[in-house]
């Protein structure tokens, strides 16, 4: 099994940028899909941004689809979200999660992180 963990949320502007990371401890995460979520308050956790156990594909929601990058470097164990022109749309608590199965799909992320607060002010 793999817990992820989160890091690098904050306050920022809208139109900055911010990089969240995710490390893990337990199994690696280059055994995983890899996915990022977030929940604002009031509302349901969505699918943000997803990428395969190589990286070699990757998987967006059209919301951040061209503002975000989703990467990953197997060989220190993390994967990151790039997070580019913020709106205050972008305002959750941001979670990275591992899937173990064969293909992507937003619905089948097992381990989840506690999660990370990003806020941009308008």
């Amino acid at each position: 099994q793999v817990q992820p963990v989160e890091s690098g949320g904050g306050l920022v502007q809208t139109g900055d940028s911010l990089r969240l990371s995710c490390g893990g401890s337990g199994r690696a995460l280059k055994y995983y899909i890899m996915g990022w979520f977030r929940q604002a308050p009031g509302k349901q956790r969505e699918f943000v941004a997803a990428l395969s156990r190589s990286g070699s594909s990757t998987y967006y929601d059209d919301s951040v689809k061209g503002r975000f990058v989703i990467s990953r470097d197997n060989a220190v164990n993390t994967v990151y979200l790039q997070m580019n022109s913020l709106k205050p749309e972008d305002t959750a608590v941001y979670y990275c999660a591992a899937s173990s199965s064969r293909e992507f799909s937003s619905t089948t992320f097992e381990y989840w992180g506690q999660g990370t607060q990003v806020t941009v002010s308008s």
